[in-house]
């Protein structure tokens, strides 16, 4: 589904992808340099208040490891002849370390947030990024066995980073979590300092799709015990024997969750899929899973969406449709977090923050999305069943299990 560039739909990109160059203002598709925290001339006052995230609840600390890859099949016309499509991924992990020794790993880099506020015409100096709870390149936990795996798809002119309170809980409780930029659907940084923007032409759920076949193979690689990463940075040793590529979930935001159902469609390495709020409109289109699907819907609604409601009928695993009273279409994702904390420092109106929101109260929108991606992938993966997806629970009034 394309989604309008308005006011909410290009802050809720913002804000998830800490965009480094204004989307009017840099050519779209091209690689945009980035932004100074400071501009030339300007002395730099004081830092502000830095945004928080919520900690995870699980048991174990998180590394995180970034990749370049390149699709060495898929020929990239925006960067010119003989380039070849690239795309940023992190993997994220259970770790053991001394916290000393590894730096926090960032949200999104200064540069980035700097330029996110300034596009949306919020004071630059209203808040700073948040940082997340894991540290970069921290060393690997060790495990008696391999880890499950999930591999996680973005929304529309988004980015990886937009739903980092599900992958830090999923990564606390013991599983690796691979989230990748689809890049030009969305604004992305590469390690030599490139940033590229949202092209012209229309990324699709295939596109997202196609990209997360290329990362199931990559991490295939990173399994066997070789460096996917194209600039052949070192990864923490242990990193791909944690990896059980035989138990491999999947989960995705808005586009990123009707690639989730495309992907199943065609790829019988993901045994378990979990849409957030997802259209599930394709050409070709959407067909039925014959493996475990759970849908979370809040805006998109099998009765407001009939593509939803087409996608149910046509499942034929064991399903799930539960939606949260009050949820937005950016419930189960950081803004619900984010966002009220950017309004209270920029003034904005109690009804602009409904307008981002809806009426579900931030701190339980993010006990949900700890606890419902959590206990499906528990289930799917590892044969741990609890109570939570059996029906209504009293811990969690606000989520109905729709027929």
């Amino acid at each position: 589904m394309t989604t309008r560039l308005t006011r909410r739909t290009l802050l809720a990109a913002a804000l998830a992808t800490g965009a480094a160059a204004p989307l009017g203002i840099a050519s779209r598709g091209a690689a945009a340099a980035p932004t100074p925290s400071t501009a030339p001339g300007r002395a730099a006052g004081p830092a502000p208040a830095r945004l928080t995230l919520p900690r995870p609840t699980g048991p174990h600390r998180i590394g995180r490891v970034s990749l370049r890859l390149v699709d060495r099949s898929q020929p990239d016309p925006v960067a010119g002849p003989g380039r070849h499509r690239e795309m940023m991924a992190d993997v994220w992990y259970p770790a053991g370390f001394d916290g000393r020794r590894h730096p926090v790993a960032p949200w999104m880099t200064p540069a980035w947030w700097r330029a996110v506020l300034e596009v949306i015409g919020i004071d630059p100096g209203a808040a700073a990024a948040p940082l997340t709870a894991a540290r970069e390149g921290a060393p690997v936990l060790p495990a008696p066995g391999r880890l499950p795996v999930v591999v996680y798809s973005h929304g529309n002119d988004s980015c990886r980073t937009e739903t980092t309170v599900v992958v830090q809980e999923l990564a606390a409780h013991g599983y690796v979590v691979a989230t990748v930029d689809h890049t030009y659907d969305g604004v992305s940084e590469f390690p030599d300092g490139r940033i590229t923007v949202p092209a012209e032409d229309s990324f699709t759920p295939w596109d997202s799709a196609r990209d997360m076949r290329f990362l199931l193979d990559r991490l295939g690689d990173l399994a066997a015990g070789r460096n996917p990463d194209a600039d052949g940075r070192p990864l923490p040793p242990g990193l791909g024997g944690l990896l059980d590529v035989r138990r491999i979930g999947m989960l995705g935001w808005s586009k990123g969750a009707t690639s989730t159902a495309l992907v199943m469609n065609t790829d019988r390495r993901v045994r378990a899929g979990l849409a957030f709020d997802g259209p599930m409109q394709s050409q070709p289109p959407v067909a039925g899973v014959d493996r475990p699907f759970m849908l979370m819907t809040a805006e998109l609604t099998r009765a407001a969406e009939p593509s939803v409601e087409e996608f149910w009928s046509q499942l034929t695993g064991w399903r799930l449709d539960v939606r949260a009273c009050g949820a937005a279409h950016g419930s189960y994702n950081d803004q619900q977090w984010l966002i009220p904390q950017l309004a209270r420092r920029t003034g904005m109106s109690g009804e602009e923050l409904a307008g981002w929101i809806g009426a579900l109260d931030p701190a339980r929108a993010v006990r949900i999305q700890q606890a419902y991606p959590l206990a499906f992938f528990d289930r799917h993966l590892r044969g741990r069943r609890s109570r939570l997806l059996d029906g209504p629970s009293p811990a969690f009034p606000e989520v109905r299990f729709l027929p």
